[in-house]
C-alpha cells in the first residue's frame, strides 16, 4: 500500500513540475479547486496524496531526522491557527499584483514548497500542515464536513499511540478517557499511514 501510496505523490509531483514549467500554474490551481469541492465528500485526499508540498515534505522530515535538526517544539505565534488565512490572503495579493502590474505570473507554490521544506527540516510536518500551510487551510475548513473519512473501531483499538506516532496532520488523538484513538476530519490527510501501523485493523476509510 505505501508504495502505491508514494507512487501517486510522485507522478503528481511530476505532473505539477511539468505544469509549472511549461508556464501553465493556473492549470494545477483548477485542480485544487476541484479538490476542494472533492473534500467535502471524501475528506482531504488532496493533501494527502496530490500535495506537492506534502510530497518533498516527507524526505525533508527523514533527512532531519536523521540529522537530528528536528524538535518538538513549536512557534509560539503560531498558537490561535491564524497564520494561514495571512498566508492566504498574501500569496493572492502577490500573484494578481504581478499578474496585473507586471504580467507575470509568481510560481507561488513553488516558494511554498521551499518554505514547507525549510521548516520541516526544523519542525514536525504538522507544524506547516496546520498552521501555516495557505492551501491547507481551505482543505481543513471544508474537510471537516467529509462524507467519507478515516474512522476508528473504537471496540477493536488499543489504545497503543502507533497512529499517533505516524500522522503528519497531528489529525489523531488517543483520549486519555477512553484510551481510544480519535481522528479529526478537519485534520485527517486520508493518507493511511495510520492504517498501516495499527496492530488491531481498526482503521478503516468509511462513511
Amino acid at each position: 500500500m505505501k508504495y502505491i501510496i508514494a507512487t501517486v505523490r510522485i507522478l503528481f509531483l511530476a505532473l505539477f513540475l511539468f505544469l509549472v514549467a511549461k508556464g501553465k500554474m493556473m492549470l494545477w490551481l483548477a485542480l485544487f479547486g476541484v479538490s476542494l469541492i472533492a473534500a467535502v465528500i471524501f475528506g482531504r485526499v488532496y493533501c494527502g496524496y496530490v500535495c506537492p508540498m506534502n510530497t518533498v515534505m516527507v524526505p525533508a522530515e527523514w533527512i532531519s531526522k536523521k540529522l537530528h535538526w528536528n524538535t518538538d517544539r513549536s512557534p509560539k505565534w503560531l498558537a490561535k491557527e491564524k497564520f494561514g488565512w495571512f498566508a492566504l490572503a498574501a500569496s493572492m495579493a502577490v500573484m494578481l499584483y504581478a499578474k496585473r502590474a507586471l504580467n507575470k505570473n509568481v510560481p507561488i507554490l513553488l516558494i511554498w514548497m521551499g518554505i514547507a521544506i525549510l521548516l520541516t527540516l526544523r519542525y514536525k510536518p504538522a507544524v506547516f500542515h496546520n498552521h501555516i500551510c495557505p492551501f491547507g487551510i481551505l482543505q481543513k475548513e471544508l474537510g471537516r464536513f467529509a462524507k467519507f473519512s478515516n474512522k476508528t473501531d473504537k471496540e477493536k483499538c488499543i489504545g497503543c499511540k502507533l497512529c499517533e506516532k505516524v500522522c503528519p496532520s497531528e489529525s489523531i488523538e488517543v483520549k486519555t478517557t477512553e484510551i481510544k484513538a480519535e481522528i479529526s476530519k478537519a485534520y485527517c490527510f486520508q493518507c493511511a499511514n495510520c492504517q498501516q501501523v495499527c496492530p488491531a485493523d481498526c482503521i478503516h476509510y468509511s462513511g
